[in-house]
């Protein structure tokens, strides 16, 4: 499993390399797939990440990554060269500036990862929510300022149920 905030900075610096369009709230969305990707049509349905999945107003959300990049509000989030780590060690806070390098995500990774973005990179934030919202786990999760999880369970079975459907 790769660390999220890294999944994220891999996405962003790949989508300014493309040339995508690529706001925190599209970022959310496509994490979401990510995940849907690496839990239905992996051979061994492993997350991509850990963390977890929230349904919020807009849809799937993953809190720590919305959180960094929330900044930069629906504007485009500009290529990720460096990032700032907070460390406590012994009671005491440091925060250190650091370089981020594509390496600590696989080359096999990297290919899934990049595929699921260029599948997705034709539609608007708006119509990925559109599209989050119109399916069963977001659905399920979803109350009005709760916050719940999406279970990694909801996204295998909704997605692998689909590609099921497909290959008969």
């Amino acid at each position: 499993m790769v660390a999220v905030l890294n999944v994220a900075r891999y996405i962003i610096n790949y989508s300014n390399e493309k040339g995508y369009s690529i706001s925190n709230l599209k970022l959310q969305k496509l994490l979401y797939f990510v995940q849907a990707y690496y839990l239905s049509f992996t051979e061994s349905h492993n997350p991509c990440f850990e963390e977890e999945i929230e349904a919020w107003d807009f849809g799937p959300v993953v809190p720590s990554v919305y959180h960094e990049f929330k900044s930069f509000g629906g504007s485009d989030i500009p290529p990720v060269t460096n990032y700032y780590s907070i460390d406590s060690e012994d009671g005491i806070w440091s925060v250190k500036k650091v370089h981020f390098n594509e390496d600590c995500i696989d080359e096999c990774d990297k290919e899934l990862i990049s595929s699921v973005v260029d599948k997705f990179a034709p539609y608007s934030a708006s119509e990925l929510v559109s599209l989050t919202h119109s399916q069963a786990p977001w659905r399920n999760a979803y109350q009005p300022e709760s916050n719940n999880v999406i279970t990694k369970d909801a996204i295998r079975e909704y997605f692998y149920e689909r590609s099921e459907k497909k290959s008969r």
